[in-house]
């Protein structure tokens, strides 16, 4: 079979990758085309035609700053699978972008494959109504939304979550500490998202707190698509260490982190890491989405758990002194830690077992193979 698969940004790449790898072990035969990052590249031996560090626009005015960038993928994203013809679309998460090539494979009649879906219970929820007409088959990561789209009269799959998969994949490197050179301290691990707007926004107040906590290393997880550099001129008067590629190594070694609204709060959750989770972007962008988000939280920890289990820390609110503030309560009062500590064990009830990209993939493989007989 041949396949097209889409990320548009560094979790999805992640679970691409995964989902590629799956299809390969059930599909001996398989050849792939992709749109995504390092990752999915690696995985299906192929150059993507457009990469994640060309695609990732976050915030309602970032979007509308790139909306000419945004056309131009979208067109040269339709050409490709109009000449490579693949037997399905594979699409993960990112639906303004991911929707409409979904709406074009179905135009030129080819079957679309949503993995991780859209989260459309967030807002505009009628957009449930387009899923319906252009997604012939929907993979679901999250267990609330499986009831949510029944509510839409959609019948969809849940396969439980690709980050069991990563973690539980994830091989220890035991030597993290020496190779960046962090013994005698404990850690704090800094995680600013994946995105220029993140980083630039969340990364100076991230690096200040190297002088409320001096007794800690603050260490920032570094994301694939920016080098070393980059990160040094949001650093201030800080020089902290950088890591590459080590995210898990890092989480797995700190005492807390704070990490910018995305997936990676629901990993550091999974790897048992108290966490202040944190969210500043363009004000207009934030005031269209409290207008807009029918949501209570940002974060998914706290959305999956239908509480407040994870300090959010958003816009006004999202200062250094109050990040400081919570990743003390975090450190230093006992009873607060363990709380914590107790919520992530439902989480991790909540969230079942590893297998999600194996479950997708045979569901993937099988769904083809019944419309092949037909």
């Amino acid at each position: 079979m041949k396949y097209y698969v889409i990320a548009g940004e560094t979790s999805g790449d992640l679970h691409g990758a995964n989902l590629i790898h799956a299809l390969k072990r059930l599909d001996t035969e398989a050849e792939f085309r992709i749109v995504g990052g390092d990752r999915m590249q690696q995985a299906a031996g192929e150059t993507a035609a457009i990469h994640i560090a060309q695609m990732a626009f976050m915030g309602f005015v970032e979007v509308l700053a790139n909306l000419r960038t945004i056309a131009r993928n979208l067109r040269i994203v339709k050409a490709d699978i109009a000449a490579y013809a693949p037997d399905t679309l594979i699409l993960i998460d990112f639906p303004g972008f991911n929707l409409k090539i979904a709406s074009y494979a179905k135009k030129i009649g080819m079957k679309v494959c949503y993995y991780i879906s859209p989260k459309v219970w967030a807002w505009n929820q009628r957009r449930v109504l387009k899923i319906k007409r252009v997604v012939d088959r929907l993979f679901c990561i999250l267990p609330f939304e499986v009831e949510f789209y029944h509510k839409w009269g959609m019948e969809v799959d849940y396969v439980g979550n690709p980050l069991l998969d990563a973690i539980a994949g994830h091989t220890d490197n035991p030597l993290f500490i020496q190779e960046n050179h962090l013994s005698g301290k404990p850690i704090i691990a800094l995680l600013p998202g994946s995105r220029h707007m993140e980083i630039s926004k969340l990364l100076p107040l991230m690096s200040d707190l190297a002088f409320r906590f001096p007794a800690h290393h603050c260490v920032i997880a570094g994301a694939p698509n920016f080098d070393e550099s980059y990160y040094k001129q949001y650093m201030g008067e800080a020089d902290l260490p950088v890591v590459f590629n080590a995210t898990y190594d890092l989480l797995k070694h700190a005492e807390a982190a704070v990490v910018a609204s995305g997936t990676a709060t629901l990993e550091t959750a999974l790897l048992n890491v108290p966490q202040v989770v944190v969210y500043k972007a363009n004000p207009l962008s934030i005031a269209i989405g409290r207008m807009v988000i029918q949501v209570k939280y940002i974060s998914l920890v706290n959305l999956i758990l239908d509480k407040p289990a994870v300090r959010e820390l958003i816009q006004k609110e999202c200062t250094t002194e109050e990040i400081a503030a919570e990743l003390d309560r975090l450190l230093n009062k006992k009873a607060y830690r363990e709380q914590v500590f107790a919520d992530y064990t439902t989480l991790h009830q909540k969230m079942g077992e590893p297998g999600a990209s194996g479950r997708t993939a045979q569901l993937i493989t099988n769904f083809l193979g019944r419309q092949t007989e037909d």
